[in-house]
Order: structure tokens, then C-alpha cells, then sequence
């Protein structure tokens, strides 16, 4: 746990499920002022340790450094590379150490003392961070898990298994793809309550200020609304909506479109399904019960898709099967020439 002294300086993680508004708050964060602007890639955890393998193999920080030097996030960071490289391949064996490396590269490019990194994943590998980079904070913003499965299903943002991509099916198995993540984090964070906060996305669009008085405490940062809307970086600026080309009403009140959009049928089949976790986490059943009893298919997929996610995640950071972890989110440059690495 970091220090008084040294928490207004710890590092700070913005994670949550995709679509819970963590670019939102990734956003109000830099737009605070005081925080490294940057807003690269560093998926080290996700996706560049599982494919190359153990950063305590020098062949492998060069895979990776290869990697991620093609990448857009390098691109956006406005490091240079020899000298990056250099620090890279000569000080750092964890993830921990090569996010610390880039990410203090840039608050000192910029004269700053604190830096954010967003990746609404990283609630899956809290305790890899922790362990790595000790002083680290994380933030885990919440969202309606009927809002997540209407904006995933739209955007194409959650894959379910093939028997499972009618209408409601999907949106019950993107709802339980919803209700693993919150739980992965929430379970995560129990472990360093001190250095763990959740916040709910309706409370920050809806009471922005006491909710960024509470965010700012914790951090030990000076969070002030005014200040962040007149920076106005990111999110706060444009939309990313996934229902953007609707007009301007969408991107005034993001908040409950699940009401309006979603079938009778289908609220009652997610709510049937994670109706506990909506309310574990503040958020109000709208049907009876006698309307929301979960059916036997709806039971089999409460049983099927947290050991299916849980299992994949598994084999991804343990076994070789992290070979093929998709690297189109790096946006790279060209192919990567790839020397032989050592698993471990």
C-alpha cells in the first residue's frame, strides 16, 4: 500500500468491463491536470507477454520491444527509441517494469510527476500489476449490465459461443460476460481494499462532482469539475458511443437506453440471469419475479460462461495457446520479425 506521502505520485490503473465508461473516466482524469497526457497502449499482461512469453528472457523483451515499437502506442508516446530501448532490454523483467519505464519516460518528458494507463481488461490481472508495479491504484468503474449488453451486442464487442447468437441468447450470454468481469475485478480488489475504489458510471454522469470529490480522496488528487471540463481532452469532447449516428439526444443522456431498446422478453431473460449482480452493484430489478424466473437453458449458461471465459483466460497465460493472442489492437506497422523465444 503506498504511503501518504507517496500516494499523490502512485500510479494509477482505469479498468472496467468494455463500454462501462472507462475512457470516459480515463479522460476526466488527465483533463484534471497534474497526469502524464498520453493516451497509448500497453497491453503487456493481455496480450504481449502471453504471445512472446516471460520477460526474464532476453529474447523475449526483444520480441516484445520489437512489438510494441510498431505499435500506435509507441507512435502516441513521443519516447525515443534508442534511448527506450536500451532501458528496456537492460532493466526491466516484469510487465510491471516495462510499463513503469515507458509510462515515468513520458511524465518526465512532459514535467509531470503522475501518470493514468487505461485498459478496461486489466480487472483480470490486478494482482499481476500489484505485484509488479506495488505502489499502483486502481480504479474500477461500474456500469448497468443491461446498458453493457445492449452496447456490446450492437458494436460486436463480445463474441458468444455459436449455439448462442440468436437475439436473447446473446445479450444473456454478453450479460454473464458482463457479470464474470465486475466479479473478476470486485474479487481482485477485496484482496487491497486500500489501494482499490469502484466507481459507478450512472453516479459520474449523474453527480459528477461529489463523485469525483470521492475519486479524488482516494487518489489524493485534486479532481476539480470545473477545471476537467474545461480541458474538455478525450471523451468529454467526442463521443464513443456505439449509438453516436443516432444524434445529439444519444450523447446527451447515455444513461438507461437499455429501457427504451431492449424487447420485454429479452430484459426479463438478463435479468432473470444476473439479476443478483445487477443488485449486488445498486442496480433496481425493473420486473417481478414471477417475470424474471430463470429458465433451464438460462441456468446451463450461468454455468457454462464463467468456466468457458475463466478456462480461456487461463490457457492464455499459462500455456502456450497465449501464442495466438490477437495483436490488432496494437495497430502495428508492418509485420514483426520474431526470434525465437523461451516460454517460461
Amino acid at each position: 500500500m503506498p504511503s501518504p506521502s507517496d500516494r499523490k505520485h502512485a500510479p494509477v490503473f482505469v479498468m472496467g468491463c468494455h463500454r462501462s465508461g472507462t475512457n470516459l473516466l480515463y479522460d476526466m482524469l488527465l483533463s484534471s491536470g497534474g497526469f502524464a497526457i498520453h493516451r497509448g497502449y500497453l497491453p503487456l499482461y493481455k496480450i504481449l507477454i502471453p504471445r512472446f512469453g516471460s520477460m526474464k528472457s532476453r529474447a523475449n523483451r526483444e520480441n516484445i520491444l520489437r512489438t510494441w515499437l510498431q505499435s500506435k502506442g509507441f507512435r502516441r508516446s513521443g519516447l525515443d527509441a534508442g534511448e527506450l530501448s536500451a532501458r528496456i532490454l537492460n532493466e526491466c523483467r516484469t510487465g510491471g517494469d516495462f510499463i513503469r519505464t515507458v509510462m515515468d519516460s513520458v511524465a518526465q518528458s512532459q514535467q509531470v510527476q503522475r501518470w493514468a494507463l487505461y485498459d478496461p481488461d486489466n480487472v483480470l490481472h490486478v494482482e499481476r500489476v500489484k505485484r509488479d508495479i506495488p505502489n499502483a491504484l486502481f480504479v474500477h468503474i461500474i456500469r448497468d449490465g443491461r446498458d453493457i449488453a445492449l452496447s456490446l451486442k450492437k458494436m460486436g464487442g463480445f463474441t458468444p459461443l455459436p449455439w448462442d447468437r440468436g437475439q436473447t441468447d446473446s445479450l444473456v450470454a454478453t450479460s454473464l460476460y458482463w457479470e464474470w468481469m465486475v466479479h473478476r475485478g470486485r474479487s481482485n480488489g477485496r484482496k487491497i481494499p486500500n489501494d482499490y475504489i469502484e466507481i459507478r458510471y450512472e453516479d459520474l454522469i449523474t453527480n459528477p462532482g461529489e463523485t469525483l470529490g470521492k475519486l479524488g480522496r482516494f487518489l489524493d488528487h485534486d479532481l476539480d469539475y470545473d477545471r476537467i471540463q474545461r480541458a474538455g481532452l478525450g471523451r468529454l469532447s467526442e463521443t464513443n458511443s456505439s449509438f453516436r449516428e443516432e444524434g445529439v439526444k444519444e450523447k446527451i443522456n447515455p444513461l438507461g437506453r437499455w429501457k427504451e431498446r431492449l424487447a420485454h422478453a429479452d430484459v426479463a431473460a438478463i435479468e432473470a440471469t444476473v439479476g443478483d449482480c445487477l443488485e449486488e452493484n445498486g442496480y433496481e430489478l425493473s420486473l417481478p419475479a414471477a417475470q424474471r424466473r430463470r429458465s433451464f437453458r438460462q441456468s446451463w449458461m450461468r454455468r457454462v460462461y464463467p468456466a468457458f471465459l475463466g478456462s480461456k483466460l487461463w490457457l492464455k497465460l499459462h500455456t502456450p495457446a497465449g501464442r495466438f493472442a490477437n495483436m490488432s489492437a496494437l495497430e502495428l506497422e508492418g509485420p514483426v520479425a520474431v526470434t525465437e523465444s523461451v516460454r517460461s
